[in-house]
């Protein structure tokens, strides 16, 4: 009796894109000042292959990822807030919010001191509100936001707006007004290209005849876009 052994494909456990499409030699993690805390909605974290929130926890050192919906009661958020309150941030469009855009750099130190905590929402637009509308603690933060005025590299993804970028573009455009305001001194000009090759294998694949996601209206280029300008230990936790 012959038996079928069906190929099985290999992933990286760091990336956790096939062995094939490995974006890790394009990882340079950036030691920052800020601490960037990226709230995961459990939709999101099951698109590790393509979700953007991942690839920014990569290229941080000074990140971490917690998976959850309503943080409320999150133990390790709520420990971040009971140290770190006066210097927690989170990164959320509206009209009352701290425009790093339009700032001036004394207005962002005076604000959010020299190791702020910033909080960032990694869902789709339906997800972040509704996390945002369960999580008591988080509506208490002081929000940050920025002026966009660039078009996302995401083409593989809808977005509700022209100008709606995502979780790592976010966080580069953020490390950049940091920097303009010499609050950061990291080095940006390579954050992008794993999230830039994650497009172009995920592109190749829609355009190959023989995947079976072959798209033969997919846009076959990457718009360009211009350029803005305490502990470290990477870790991802699941809400208790």
């Amino acid at each position: 009796m012959q038996v079928e052994i069906k190929n099985t494909r290999i992933n990286c456990y760091k990336c956790m894109r096939p062995i094939s499409t490995c974006i890790c030699k394009y990882i340079s993690p950036l030691k920052t000042k800020t601490r960037f805390i990226i709230l995961m909605h459990p939709k999101e974290y099951k698109k590790e292959k393509n979700g953007t929130g991942h690839i920014t926890n990569l290229q941080l050192k000074n990140s971490e990822i917690i998976v959850g919906v309503d943080f409320t009661n999150n133990s390790r958020v709520n420990n971040i807030l009971a140290k770190e309150n006066s210097s927690s941030f989170l990164l959320y469009p509206g009209k009352d919010n701290f425009n790093l855009s339009v700032r001036k750099s004394e207005e962002i130190n005076s604000f959010m001191g020299n190791t702020p905590y910033i909080f960032l929402i990694d869902g789709t637009w339906p997800c972040a509100r509704k996390i945002l509308k369960l999580s008591k603690n988080l509506q208490k933060l002081q929000r940050v936001s920025f002026d966009n005025k660039i078009k996302s590299k995401f083409i593989i993804k809808q977005q509700p707006e022209s100008l709606c970028l995502s979780t790592i573009e976010s966080v580069y455009t953020v490390l950049n007004l940091l920097k303009e305001a010499e609050l950061e001194k990291c080095e940006t000009k390579d954050f992008l290209i794993p999230f830039e090759k994650m497009i172009e294998h995920q592109l190749e694949y829609m355009l190959n005849p023989n995947s079976k996601n072959y798209c033969s209206t997919a846009n076959k280029t990457i718009t360009p876009k211009n350029m803005y300008k305490k502990n470290t230990e990477r870790n991802i936790i699941f809400e208790q």
